[in-house]
């Protein structure tokens, strides 16, 4: 049978407000007390009611963090960031995996508001959540993490995704690459828009089109997507190849990289890539993988400050804080471009008033 907190006070000859206080104000207490408590706590093995304390108190010791993909690196490392700063304001972290879907995601937040927890930090999935407004309404602090906001009256930490994806095609056009890929994801996650609309931008004042760039859109930002975009683009007509690819995430790009190796496909000698992350198996890839960093452990840190002041301060402005990402250029890269065969239709041919010099 379970030891109460009447067991602990018979046992040691004390009130019950006596083993309160030992438990939750021990600076209260005489030493003799103390001792005689905590040594009945020993003999019984009493372990307190954490929920029915948090009950009565009406807000728990742990904050909710609502991530899209824990098998991701980058959210493994977010949350590590995350827990340092709880860890340090004596919080727990209740750790919830969306799977970028929206009813898993809404379930999650629906547990979070019954444990009461001091706040959310969130990657939401493409559709903000009704039940995060539904949270906010009743008190609970939400921040969006990796994510900006529409509007100013809430707290996000996120990261500059067009500078990114810019920074990433500007360095293959560098290289040289005229047909570049860009190797996404069809969910219609914000982030990854603004790392296409960057290497958009990017391609159009390079070439002056768009028409040197190819977009793949798999389902999932996983391995095994990657793996499939590389097989479509290894199964592509010579002429209309891309010979470069920017990824919208690590792990398509470590998927391209497989798939590319079991097709014979050396990198960068015949086809670059650039991930996005930069998580550590970029750099422990058989060929190490370009990618753009963003500050991960940061992010998590970050949110979980600006959450914990808004949750304990009554005086809290909201910040939209962004973090500029930076390329980190290695071996998957940093080959010059392979000659390519024109696209169909635009072979140069000579005008007879500007004739060939030869």
């Amino acid at each position: 049978m379970t030891a109460s907190i009447r067991d602990v006070a018979r046992r040691a000859g004390v009130s019950l407000g006596t083993v309160s206080n030992v438990l939750n104000r021990p600076d209260q207490v005489s030493a003799g007390s103390r001792q005689r408590v905590l040594a009945a706590i020993a003999e019984l093995g009493f372990v307190r009611n954490e929920s029915a304390r948090q009950l009565r108190a009406g807000r728990s010791r742990t904050i909710g963090l609502v991530v899209l993909d824990i098998a991701n690196p980058f959210f493994t490392d977010v949350a590590r960031g995350v827990e340092d700063v709880a860890n340090e304001a004596g919080l727990s972290v209740i750790l919830c995996n969306s799977d970028d879907l929206p009813g898993k995601e809404a379930a999650y937040l629906d547990l979070l508001a019954e444990q009461r927890v001091q706040g959310v930090l969130i990657t939401p999935t493409a559709e903000l959540s009704p039940h995060l407004a539904a949270l906010r309404r009743r008190g609970t602090p939400v921040v969006l993490l990796d994510r900006r906001a529409s509007g100013p009256g809430q707290c996000t930490v996120a990261v500059d995704d067009v500078l990114g994806g810019r920074l990433a095609a500007d360095h293959l056009l560098e290289r040289g690459h005229r047909r570049i890929a860009f190797v996404g994801g069809a969910s219609g996650l914000p982030q990854v828009e603004e790392r296409h609309a960057g290497v958009v931008a990017a391609v159009r004042e390079a070439r002056g089109s768009e028409d040197a760039l190819t977009v793949f859109s798999p389902s999932r930002l996983t391995v095994e997507a990657g793996r499939e975009a590389a097989a479509t683009i290894n199964a592509m007509p010579a002429d209309v190849r891309p010979t470069a690819a920017v990824c919208a995430n690590d792990l398509l790009a470590l998927g391209m990289l497989q798939e590319l190796h079991r097709h014979g496909v050396a990198v960068p000698a015949e086809f670059a890539l650039v991930g996005y992350d930069d998580i550590d198996f970029a750099a422990a890839a058989a060929v190490p993988l370009t990618s753009v960093r963003k500050p991960r452990r940061e992010l998590g840190r970050r949110a979980a400050q600006l959450l914990l002041d808004e949750a304990t301060r009554a005086d809290h402005v909201h910040e939209q804080l962004v973090f500029e990402p930076v390329l980190v250029v290695r071996e998957s890269s940093t080959g010059r471009a392979p000659p390519v065969r024109p696209l169909p239709g635009t072979e140069h041919v000579p005008r007879p008033d500007h004739p060939e010099v030869p």
